[in-house]
Formats: C-alpha cells, sequence, structure tokens
C-alpha cells in the first residue's frame, strides 16, 4: 500500500524530513509494506490452522491473536499520527522567510546591526533594516525567547581610557526591527563576544585585550542587569607578539547551560566552569582547564549536538583541536590537537577565525583569513576530525558564519570585501555549492539567525 498521488504541500513535506536515513515518508510505507500482521493495516492478520477447530468455531487461542492484531493496528495509526504530528512541528520550525542578524565594525560607511531577510528555499538575501550604532557591534546574540539582541560593542575612544561595552536591543518578532534598550560597561577593552545562557537570566561578555569576562544578569524585559561575577586571567603564551597576556576571546555556553567554556588566546587554555543559573556566579570545574598546543591560540569553540564531543579553533596556527566530554560533568579531555585547517601546498599568512558543528554532528567547519576559504573536516565515531576539503568564499577575510538551523545552508560574512556570502550545503558530504545569492554589508564581522 502507497501514499496516493495529489498529496498537499504539507504532506509533500514529508518526504523532505530524515529519520535515521529514511525520509517520514519512506518510514511510513515501509511499515505500511512489513507483513507481520497489523503492520499493514490488516486488523485480524492471517489465519493459522491450529487457531480453528474441525467445526470452524473460533477457539481461546483465535480471539486472543484477533485482539492482538487489533491492538497492532491501533498501535500502527497512533504511530501514524505521531509522524504526522512530528512533520507538521518540522514543516513549520522554520519559515520560509527568516530574519538574520549581521554585527560589523564601524568602518566604510556601516550603520551598526544589519537586518536582513533570508528565503530559506533559495538562499537569498535581502537587506531590511538597520539597528544603529557606532561602536563596532561585532558580536552579536540573541536572548533564548527571541524577544531581545545583544551587542558587545568593541570600539573604544581614542585615547584607550574608556572601556567597551555591551548593549542590548528588543526586537520586533515580525519585522526583525531593533530598538535600543540599555548599555553597560564590560570592565575590559576591545570586547569580542557575548552569549546569553539557557534560561535567559545571564549574560557573559569577554574582553579580548582586557584579558578578562563580565556575567551581567538580565531584566525581565531583557535589558542588562547588575553585574553577577567577573573573573581576570593572567598568563602569556609561545607567541611573543600575539600571546604577550590574556586575551579572552569567547565564552561558550553547553547546550543544557550548565557549563561555560572560555577560550583564551593569550593563555593557550580553555577554562571550563559550572554556572549557577541562581546567582550567576561561575565556579571552576574539577579539572579546571585544558591546555592546546602551545602558541595555537584558542579562538572559538563548539559542542558536537550529541555533548560528547566538543571542537576549538586554533587562530594562530590554522588548526582544530578536538576534545572528548562529559556531558555529566562538563570535563574536557584533548584527544586531537592541531588537525590542519589549511591545503598542504598554502604557505601564505593565515589565521582561523569561527567554528561551527553541522546540525547533523557529521561535519565541522572553520573559517580561515588569508586562504579566504572555509575548511570541511569529517567527524569519525570517535569524534576525531579528517579533512575533507576547503571551500572558497568569493570573498576576503571570512570572519563569523552561519549554518542555517536546517542544515542547508551556509551563509559568510566577509570582513574585509564588505559582503555576506550563501553557500548551499550537501548534508551528505559536506560540500559547499555557490547559490549564486550575496548582500552587500560594510565590514560583517558577525552573522546569527535571528528566528
Amino acid at each position: 500500500m502507497k501514499l496516493e498521488k495529489g498529496m498537499s504541500e504539507f504532506e509533500q513535506n514529508l518526504g523532505k524530513v530524515v529519520i535515521n536515513g529514511l525520509t517520514r515518508r519512506q518510514v511510513i510505507e515501509k511499515m505500511l509494506a512489513d507483513p507481520r500482521p497489523g503492520l499493514r493495516g490488516e486488523e485480524n492478520g492471517p489465519q493459522f490452522e491450529h487457531d480453528k477447530t474441525k467445526s470452524g468455531s473460533e477457539t481461546h487461542s483465535n480471539k486472543l491473536m484477533n485482539l492482538i492484531h487489533f491492538q497492532r493496528f491501533d498501535t500502527m495509526k497512533f504511530l501514524l499520527a505521531s509522524f504526522l504530528a512530528i512533520a507538521v512541528v518540522s514543516a513549520q520550525a522554520q519559515p520560509k522567510t527568516a530574519t538574520i542578524y549581521v554585527g560589523t565594525y564601524s568602518q566604510r560607511g556601516s550603520e551598526g546591526v544589519y537586518i536582513l531577510s533570508f528565503d530559506t528555499k533559495t538562499g537569498e538575501l535581502k537587506q531590511t533594516g538597520t539597528g544603529k550604532n557606532d561602536k563596532s557591534p561585532s558580536f552579536l546574540a540573541l536572548h533564548p525567547n527571541g524577544k531581545t539582541l545583544y551587542t558587545a560593542n568593541e570600539a573604544t575612544d581614542a585615547g584607550g581610557k574608556r572601556t567597551s561595552a555591551a548593549a542590548a536591543y528588543t526586537r520586533d518578532p515580525k519585522t526583525g526591527a531593533l530598538r535600543f534598550l540599555n548599555e553597560k560597561p564590560t570592565f575590559g577593552q576591545n570586547s569580542c563576544h557575548v552569549s546569553i545562557d539557557k534560561t535567559g537570566r545571564w549574560a557573559v561578555i569577554s574582553n579580548y585585550s582586557g584579558g578578562n569576562l563580565v556575567v551581567y544578569g538580565l531584566n525581565a524585559d531583557g535589558s542588562l542587569g547588575a553585574v553577577a561575577d567577573t573573573i581576570s586571567y593572567t598568563g602569556t603564551g609561545a607567541n611573543a607578539k600575539r600571546q604577550e597576556s590574556s586575551h579572552v576571546h569567547s565564552a561558550t555556553f553547553s547546550s543544557d547551560g550548565r557549563f561555560l567554556y572560555v577560550a583564551n588566546l593569550g593563555t593557550d587554555k580553555v577554562y571550563c566552569y559550572e554556572l549557577n543559573t541562581q546567582t550567576g556566579k561561575l565556579r571552576p570545574l574539577s579539572i579546571p582547564s585544558v591546555s592546546v598546543q602551545p602558541g595555537a591560540g584558542p579562538r572559538h569553540f563548539a559542542l558536537h549536538p550529541n555533548g560528547r564531543f566538543a571542537y576549538l579553533v586554533e587562530e594562530l596556527i590554522s588548526s582544530v583541536a578536538t576534545f572528548s566530554r562529559d556531558p555529566k560533568t562538563g570535563i574536557l579531555t584533548l584527544i586531537q590537537e592541531a588537525v590542519p585547517g589549511l591545503p598542504a601546498d598554502f604557505t601564505a599568512q593565515n589565521t582561523s577565525a569561527d567554528i561551527h558543528v553541522s546540525p547533523d554532528g557529521k561535519f565541522v567547519y572553520s573559517s580561515q583569513r588569508g586562504l579566504n576559504a572555509l575548511s570541511i573536516f569529517a567527524i569519525g565515531p570517535d569524534g576525531k576530525l579528517t579533512p575533507a576539503g576547503h571551500q572558497p568564499v568569493l570573498g576576503e577575510t571570512p570572519r563569523n558564519f552561519l549554518i542555517d538551523p536546517s542544515g542547508a545552508f551556509v551563509l559568510v560574512a566577509n570582513q574585509t570585501s564588505d559582503n555576506i556570502t550563501v553557500f548551499r550545503r550537501d548534508a551528505k558530504t559536506g560540500k559547499l555549492t555557490d547559490t549564486g545569492h550575496s548582500v552587500k554589508v560594510p565590514a560583517p564581522v558577525c552573522v546569527i539567525w535571528g528566528d
């Protein structure tokens, strides 16, 4: 029994949602075709010779078998209904048009935060507005409820005396338009990263030049509240020019919001904490930090969807470090060092910038400034990486990039060439293909999903 032709658009979408390598439609058809009793929609299933008396009257055994078959049929209907319900949620989870936010440096006429409309079917991008900010909003984060956008404002005054800041903006859920809420100092220079915990109660801002981080409480309206914690770091690294002191480059929460991982470019360490969601205080784990190869320069950190592996992009040696992770304790163990992000024959200057894991957990991508490409790595069953290729980004100095929630597209912010380029992603091979869509944005350095 096959599903009939002439399906609605919703029914056709069943074939686009994958479960264990099969689309939902294929799963349903497989179940309907199953030869076992009750899984084809047969109420009674086949009759067995021993189930009837010689006179043809039904025995207790036959009654029992029929009851089981009816229960199987009811179970089949329940499973079908469940699949349909899940498919409805999946089909509605990503709208046809989504909002994208782009953080920039205040250069070449940039107006601050750029608001883009993204066609989730074709990959087309269009600018729809801006959020005014002349302080280099170089990194962005969205509140879990989607109502507030936060910026790490990297710029300092000419004398370098005023610290950088973080700002909050309310977000119109229909248009994506931004309205300024408030701004707070970050007690360090060159704020370069902001992240929000799962509860939506705490914001963590990283200061590159200050070598420290600050935790702010968030008010009910999304505005930045009081300081909950601050942590300063000391130390140096093997690269005398770039690692002369501590440089906190990012602080990344685990998906459950319990743990925070701080990448320090200056000390070649990832610091590991547990967040007290009631107070905002950070407590070091029993193994408080993990060191990587001297001179590597930790920058950004990405967790695998299964929570058992994590990946660190190493800016100064253009590589990736791989960790196993205990989801219960949050503790990291280094299992693979300095996986190369560059082709063997590339000899020009390069620094790595960003890193992300594909939603299906099969590939890691990192951006390369110099090679002007994204590096592609295949993830093995043990979490370890194997280089799988490179994709030119059709721009210069790819800083931050975004893999959309469906995993179908990759959007790259090219800082020097002032453009965002869009690539379609092959889920099987991890390879990227240019969609032909791009949009001009001055000095783009961060791109995030806004819906």
